[in-house]
């Protein structure tokens, strides 16, 4: 007879891939006594030390805990099938999602959809993790997410794209910037201009790639992995920055005004869209998801993105 719960296995692959109890209750939000208590269970019922403590470096793993752990998350993600299977036969949709979302649109997009398509399925737990594309193209592949809002960036064969909106490219720049008053601005006439440069992976190759078109390279005078960050380089002076999300509020987080001007010429719009594994859309709770974000983007209510 099992005498361990489907949720304790969660818990302790929660610890397994955090290596400590205090990381695994802030990303299942449930709190450390009773991941604590679950593990200590796991072993009792296993008979084996699945953890060795170390109170300086936290939790790792012995080696019968790795191999328990490979097993553990094979249960999970047949018990997830299982999910599906009921959900399916009874039209219902219900159990946990997990949800990636490109970084750089993360606090625009997010938030709006998780909390429209909770409202319509009561019965699904989301989780949310804001990662670049390089993170997304891993965890998908590792299962750690069902699915990701992002961008039609380098996707990889393996993977699977559902577009859902096309974003072409702006230059931002301040109100006193030398183009501020351009209706629209070449790379040409950018060039020669310092840039902040949003140096994330793939995304600083695509916004590069611009420059590579006219045989030039940008004047780079700062680099940042973080949107709102460079919004305000860009709103103080620093220089001229590309992004292809232009928010409804035209204002740098410090509350400075910023003129987004359409990138002219030959540069390639970058499609938003869903990203998930090729067998992804087999699940009942995926299909539903994929079918959300569709239909509140036919019906133009994909929050966050300006014109």
């Amino acid at each position: 007879m099992l005498r361990y719960t489907l949720r304790q296995l969660e818990y302790f692959v929660a610890v397994g891939e955090a290596g400590s109890i205090a990381l695994a209750s802030e990303k299942v939000n449930v709190s450390s006594p009773s991941i604590s208590a679950a593990v200590n269970q796991l072993e009792k019922e296993f008979g084996l030390p699945l953890f060795v403590r170390q109170h300086a470096q936290g939790l790792s793993l012995t080696l019968s805990g790795r191999r328990m752990m490979e097993q553990a998350k094979l249960v999970l993600k047949e018990a997830g099938s299982l999910m599906d299977l009921a959900g399916d036969i009874s039209g219902s949709v219900r159990g946990p999602l997990a949800i990636g979302c490109l970084v750089t649109f993360a606090q625009v997009v997010l938030p709006s959809v998780r909390r429209s398509f909770e409202t319509e399925y009561p019965e699904v737990r989301v989780r949310q993790h804001e990662l670049n594309q390089s993170e997304i193209f891993s965890f998908l592949r590792r299962a750690e997410i069902d699915v990701a809002l992002t961008y039609d960036l380098d996707l990889p064969a393996d993977l699977q794209f559902v577009s859902l909106l096309e974003l072409p490219p702006y230059a931002i720049v301040n109100e006193t910037h030398p183009l501020a008053h351009l209706p629209a601005v070449s790379v040409d006439e950018l060039k020669n201009h310092p840039m902040v440069l949003l140096d994330l992976p793939f995304s600083a190759d695509y916004f590069l790639s611009f420059f590579s078109q006219i045989d030039t390279k940008p004047l780079i005078a700062e680099r940042t992995r973080d949107m709102a960050v460079m919004r305000s380089l860009v709103a103080n002076g620093f220089g001229y920055s590309i992004a292809n999300v232009r928010p409804l509020n035209d204002c740098s987080p410090d509350g400075k005004p910023l003129k987004f001007i359409p990138l002219a010429g030959p540069v390639r719009p970058m499609r938003m869209g869903l990203l998930m594994s090729n067998d992804a859309d087999s699940a009942s709770i995926v299909r539903a998801f994929v079918g959300h974000c569709t239909d509140r983007l036919q019906a133009g209510r994909f929050p966050g993105l300006g014109g």
